[in-house]
């Protein structure tokens, strides 16, 4: 039985559809990586499967009990890391894990040990004794995780937890899920960084505009787009022009510009990288081309005809 199960869910704000008709399936033991843009509706489902937000139609399991009816006894097994800090700043982290821990029920020897393991896991051991506004960002990153474990959650949620944040406090937010994930944890990991998903999932679930797009693993999504083939080009002189010809060209199928690069689509065995090339030169100025293995980002490519900094972006 799946650790939770949403079948047809919809949210709506006003005339906004923010959910439309989603269906997910989350496997016990399992990291799903939950990818999309911003806006994509990832947080709305995030909160609509806890709890925090209540949903228009669909149906929402969870521990194979239904969400509505159990929902008290549902969060006291479930972990949620917000994507905004969510820690008191007038409280050292001991004190803020020692806060959650007994929302949670926690007492005494019991909460003292999981503090300590908590802040163990997340590096903060040493810093237990300070003041969030003294932490760096990533530290308070990490303090904010350690908030949704100090009950020891069976699911955790973890909803874009390495937004802004510098590289190395990032790898040590994604060790932590892996680990936790190793002893057991199942773990639903939301990002709109396509490397991020494509490091730590087992199974990636895709969404964009308020609906998922595709889903399986990253070597099912990888193969699902290996039919194509991707050029990427940068240009001294970027301009429609170059898209518009590239567009033109037998076998290609999708054309996206960053700036002043260009991700060009074709079918395989198109054989047009002369005219490609040739294209580049006389509109813009060929500076570099390389040709890539597909990732996610081609999936999403593949599947909207945009690229997923572009959909951030929009």
């Amino acid at each position: 039985m799946p650790i939770a199960r949403v079948q047809d869910l919809v949210k709506r704000y006003g005339d906004q559809v923010a959910l439309d008709h989603v269906d997910l399936e989350i496997a016990e033991g399992e990291i799903l990586g939950l990818l999309g843009p911003n806006g994509a509706g990832k947080t709305t489902l995030i909160h609509c499967l806890t709890g925090v937000i209540g949903h228009d139609s669909g149906h929402i399991e969870v521990f194979g009990q239904d969400q509505r009816q159990n929902l008290n006894e549902i969060k006291r097994k479930l972990g949620l890391v917000t994507q905004e800090v969510t820690v008191f700043e007038d409280l050292t982290a001991r004190e803020n894990l020692q806060f959650f821990g007994g929302i949670y029920g926690l007492r005494g020897g019991e909460l003292n040990a999981r503090i300590q393991e908590t802040l163990e896991l997340v590096g903060l051991s040493e810093h237990d004794k300070k003041l969030p506004g003294t932490y760096s960002g990533g530290m308070k990153r990490r303090l904010n995780i350690a908030c949704a474990l100090v009950h020891g959650p069976r699911f955790l949620i973890m909803d874009e937890p390495t937004v802004g944040i510098d590289p190395q406090s990032r790898y040590n937010i994604l060790e932590n899920a892996r680990t936790l994930n190793r002893q057991g944890t199942t773990i639903l990991y939301a990002t709109h960084y396509m490397e991020e998903a494509q490091s730590i999932a087992s199974r990636v679930v895709i969404m964009d505009r308020a609906q998922v797009i595709a889903q399986g693993t990253v070597e099912e999504l990888i193969k699902s787009v290996q039919s194509e083939e991707r050029t990427r080009l940068e240009v001294a002189n970027p301009s429609d022009a170059i898209i518009e010809r590239l567009q033109a060209l037998d076998g290609v199928t999708a054309v996206a510009r960053e700036g002043n690069r260009f991700i060009v689509t074709s079918g395989v065995g198109a054989n047009n990288l002369d005219n490609i090339l040739n294209v580049a030169r006389e509109e813009g100025g060929l500076l570099s081309v390389t040709s890539e293995q597909p990732t996610l980002e081609d999936v999403f490519l593949s599947l909207t005809g945009r690229t997923l900094r572009d959909a951030a972006e929009g």
